[in-house]
């Protein structure tokens, strides 16, 4: 089979986004690259069709939907564990310089409360706050309703002001 016109630049063009969205979708790097190489997988055979629309929410449509059968049908099998620079044996001086360290700890904080989010809450809040993307059209990427997405989000919210903390979600940080 011939490689569709245009697939390959929009692959290389989005995929940093899109692993990113994935990453944020599914909490584990490995993960993040299966979901989104899924993803494109399935888009490929449509890439006519789907590239005379919007690709991008084609393909983010596609591991939303991709990712909520993954942790339904795989839930039993692989647990988390919790893994933290200190838990690593790493020794915190190696960490002197306080950004680099305070971003790694707040993304760790976040990525670790976002998996206590149960999916559509998860991926309504990725959605339109890492990806920036309207109620509308995370509506029709998750198809549901606006105000399904809204009450989603505003659940998913809540959760994550109980776990890291009102301030540091207002101030944009997660040491709360």
């Amino acid at each position: 089979m011939r490689e569709p016109d245009g697939f390959r630049e929009f692959v290389q063009g989005r995929s940093p986004s899109l692993l990113r969205t994935a990453w944020m979708l599914t909490g584990d790097a490995a993960a993040a690259e299966d979901l989104l190489q899924t993803a494109l997988a399935r888009t490929w055979p449509h890439w006519s069709r789907v590239s005379q629309g919007h690709p991008t929410a084609y393909v983010r449509q596609v591991m939303v939907r991709t990712n909520a059968s993954w942790r339904a049908r795989f839930w039993t099998r692989e647990k988390p564990t919790d893994l933290t620079v200190a838990g690593a044996g790493i020794p915190t001086e190696a960490y002197a310089d306080p950004d680099p360290s305070d971003s790694v700890t707040d993304r760790l904080v976040l990525l670790d409360a976002l998996a206590q989010l149960p999916v559509r809450q998860r991926q309504a809040v990725v959605l339109r706050y890492f990806d920036d993307l309207s109620v509308e059209a995370v509506a029709e990427i998750m198809t549901c309703s606006p105000g399904t997405v809204k009450s989603q989000t505003s659940k998913g919210l809540t959760r994550l002001r109980q776990v890291i903390g009102e301030d540091a979600l207002v101030k944009g940080t997660c040491d709360g």
